[in-house]
């Protein structure tokens, strides 16, 4: 690889699986990520998603740093409108002081969420509108001054935890630009704007006390597995997961009928939604990611494992490492 990988761990809760066996296969993940020379892990809010175990995320990021020694956990992301910015400098202040220059700390508009969701959260709609003041008010609580006079996060002040914005659309690639930031495109699920925005994001780019160049990070799905017909069955489960996600309200469609949905127009969508993705051997999949990285103009891609299970992901996370030349801890 031309640039460091690194790991989106959408801890996954699998069919038959519970919440706490899902921690597992994340601290495992991470765990082996760090001995296998990835760069980061990150974790993603979501909410009401019955397959997605990442709600709490500071909790989690807590929770793995607590077993792993020197690899980057952070948030990929925070969906800040959720929350108060108080709060996060405190959460994420904590964390930073607990496992010193570890902690990341990406930040998104979008609410995670579905609409009934929101109003469980008790955001306020509008809320995203603020997102842009909302993250010079967060960035003032960790690196300084305080943007709110007399208000400090503690702990948080003084630790300086690097912020990244997350983004699918041409808004976050400018406010990255504007703010100094590094950008990271979600293109493992909203791949349409990719180009477009990270173009913006390197013209309009103007240094800050974080970051003194542009840095892009690019979301893709990887399935790697040891034979070309595996990967694809592995991706195809992975489909029908997510039409079961986004379609079920709550019930696992069978197989014929996830696969019925799929060939509908409205199942394209979730095809779609996966067009970044590497699927097959190593050598298949790095030629991808080779290709990917050119395409996306990134300095980083950052990984979506994507398998049903926590053992086929952690067999795609030890077989990319491996093509990728990644150095070992």
């Amino acid at each position: 690889m031309t640039v460091p990988l690194s790991i989106l761990d959408l801890a996954t809760i699998g069919k038959d699986q519970t919440a706490a066996e899902s921690f597992a296969g994340s601290v495992a993940m991470a765990q082996l990520a760090e001995k296998l020379g990835y760069r980061r892990v990150w974790y993603a809010e979501h909410h009401n998603m019955s397959a997605i175990a990442s709600s709490a995320t500071s909790v989690l990021i807590a929770h793995i740093a607590a077993h792993t020694k020197s690899i980057q956990l952070g948030a990929g992301g925070v969906m800040l409108p959720n929350h108060s910015p108080l709060t996060i400098a405190e959460q994420f202040g904590t964390l930073a002081t607990l496992h010193p220059g570890r902690i990341d700390l990406g930040l998104g508009r979008a609410p995670g969420s579905d609409q009934n969701t929101l109003r469980a959260l008790r955001r306020d709609p509008m809320s995203s509108d603020s997102f842009p003041q909302d993250v010079l008010e967060l960035q003032g609580y960790l690196s300084g001054p305080t943007r709110i006079p007399g208000v400090e996060a503690t702990p948080g002040k003084g630790t300086n935890v690097p912020l990244y914005i997350l983004g699918s659309s041409l808004f976050g690639a400018r406010l990255a630009a504007q703010l100094g930031l590094p950008y990271a495109f979600a293109s493992h699920f909203a791949p349409n704007a990719l180009r477009d925005a990270v173009a913006v994001y390197r013209r309009e780019f103007k240094p800050s006390a974080q970051l003194d160049a542009p840095y892009v990070i690019a979301g893709v799905n990887v399935v790697a597995a040891d034979s070309a017909a595996e990967a694809q069955s592995t991706f195809r489960e992975t489909l029908r997961a997510r039409v079961s996600l986004f379609f079920g309200n709550g019930r696992v469609f069978t197989d014929d009928e996830a696969d019925m949905i799929l060939d509908s127009p409205q199942g394209q969508h979730v095809g779609q939604m996966m067009k970044y993705s590497a699927i097959g051997t190593p050598d298949t999949v790095l030629e991808y990611l080779n290709e990917f990285t050119a395409h996306a103009d990134a300095d980083e891609l950052i990984v979506a494992h994507q398998n049903t299970g926590v053992e086929g992901r952690l067999r795609s996370v030890e077989l990319l490492a491996e093509v990728a030349g990644l150095v070992r801890v």
